[in-house]
């Protein structure tokens, strides 16, 4: 049952701007699936499905493209979160806080991710700089980031 759901909430997002995970739950439940919130998030989460704007300016769920689905190692995802204060952007720019001398580390696993539209990253002690293709993909690497702290 969970895998015909989940494969049913892939479906339910390619098909449908799908802004809450409310309206992801009511999607589910006219496709005859009665499931609470929770489990909604619970599957999002398993999905690797990401909050971002599209190129209308709506926030929407979407799948993550295969070369930006985060399989890093177990080691590099425990750096990022245990270094990351704060992830922002600006423009096509995504500035990475970290604690004192994690810059280069964060850095390093960020590169790792191999993200799609990254230009090129800058390491200090406690700052990353991510510079984005554009102003959609730094929007887009920002999420990501925050979803993986």
């Amino acid at each position: 049952m969970k895998s015909v759901r989940q494969s049913k909430i892939l479906e339910l997002i390619k098909l449908h701007v799908v802004e809450t995970q409310e309206e992801l739950q009511s999607l589910l439940k006219q496709n005859g699936f009665n499931v609470t919130q929770a489990t909604v998030s619970r599957d999002i989460r398993e999905l690797g499905i990401i909050k971002s704007e599209g190129d209308d300016g709506v926030y929407k769920y979407r799948t993550v493209r295969a070369k930006e689905h985060i399989e890093i190692s177990g080691k590099f995802s425990l750096i990022l979160r245990q270094a990351v204060r704060s992830v922002a952007c600006a423009n096509n720019l995504v500035v990475v806080k970290t604690y004192t001398g994690m810059g280069s580390a964060a850095g390093a696993a960020v590169d790792s991710m191999e993200l799609d539209n990254v230009v090129g990253t800058l390491a200090g002690d406690d700052t990353l700089l991510i510079i984005a293709l554009d102003n959609s993909s730094a929007a887009e690497i920002n999420g990501i980031l925050n979803e993986l702290i």
